[in-house]
């Protein structure tokens, strides 16, 4: 992991704490295998009573953050945006890689047997790496709502789940949201859209965040937003608080994932098609190694056609 120095910068002793404490919860992620967002720091400082929940004090621990790493004091890996990527072609060294790297990544729909079949739909594309590694264990497609989801993408999405029900498998939404006036509204708004486009056939369960996570696992509470529009229909419900799912731990979050989809699985199918992806991926695998052979053997009968 890099600790890459840019700058040279003397830092008071509260701002090196505060370092001290970022890097400790860095390590306490990497050994689960997770980076973090700055968001999902701040609220981690915020859950250990490091920092008060406030505005002034997400944008000091951003600003001690990024200057810590210019300096070489945080790991250049650990903290990540999520919501920017560098998009390029894929090359390879020559048609033996390309037949290895088809070997490694060879999949069958292991669902295609299942009574079920699940989706999870998480409502900030922020949290993508946090839900991509369980989603990609269990084969689970991934989808990340940015907010209200647009017509367009629902509409796709009923077609696309409309389609596997008259194959006669139950789709299952699983959705992710915040717990504030908007988080909760898009919950119905997701469920009502579903209902036109699919016709019914789509179950859609709120997994997180929920009122009884909140109580479980206490994390810090933020003001609901009184200018949105659905903030009097909220108050009446829960009050004037409102808490973020960035801050539930991402073991937790992984977790509501697994039972959900364990729950729905049925183990005797999987393994069956699984077993035959293994025999697909080993044969993938011996074209690869023996690829002189093989394009000889092609050409060879190239030549004599």
């Amino acid at each position: 992991m890099p600790k890459i120095r840019y700058i040279t910068r003397a830092f008071a002793a509260g701002s090196l704490a505060l370092i001290h404490h970022a890097n400790t919860i860095i390590a306490e992620y990497a050994a689960q295998g997770y980076s973090l967002t700055l968001r999902q720091l701040y609220y981690q400082f915020v859950s250990r009573d490091l920092i008060p929940n406030r505005v002034s004090e997400y944008k000091r621990l951003g600003s001690i953050v990024n200057d810590g790493r210019l300096a070489g004091l945080i790991d250049w890996d650990a903290i990540e945006d999520r919501t920017r990527n560098l998009h390029r072609l894929s090359d390879w060294s020559g048609p033996d890689a390309i037949v290895r790297g088809c070997a490694e990544q060879f999949r069958l729909d292991l669902w295609s047997t299942q009574p079920f079949y699940v989706e999870a739909w998480i409502e900030k594309e922020a949290l993508a790496g946090v839900f991509q590694r369980v989603c990609d264990e269990l084969r689970v497609p991934l989808f990340s709502c940015r907010g209200y989801t647009s017509q367009s993408e629902m509409w796709s999405a009923g077609r696309r789940l409309r389609a596997i029900a008259r194959e006669g498998r139950t789709p299952v939404i699983l959705h992710f949201g915040d717990h504030d006036p908007s988080g909760m509204d898009m919950t119905r708004d997701i469920r009502e859209r579903l209902e036109l486009f699919a016709g019914g056939e789509v179950r859609l369960d709120r997994l997180a965040l929920n009122m009884p996570q909140i109580e479980e696992f206490t994390p810090p509470p933020n003001p609901a937003k009184e200018t949105d529009s659905r903030f009097q229909a909220y108050l009446a419900e829960f009050g004037d608080e409102s808490w973020e799912l960035d801050a539930l731990e991402p073991d937790v979050l992984a977790g509501l994932v697994e039972t959900a989809v364990l729950a729905r699985r049925d183990d005797e199918a999987w393994d069956a098609i699984e077993a035959e992806e293994l025999d697909a991926r080993r044969l993938l695998g011996l074209v690869a190694d023996r690829w002189e052979h093989v394009a000889d053997y092609v050409q060879r009968k190239r030549r004599n056609q």
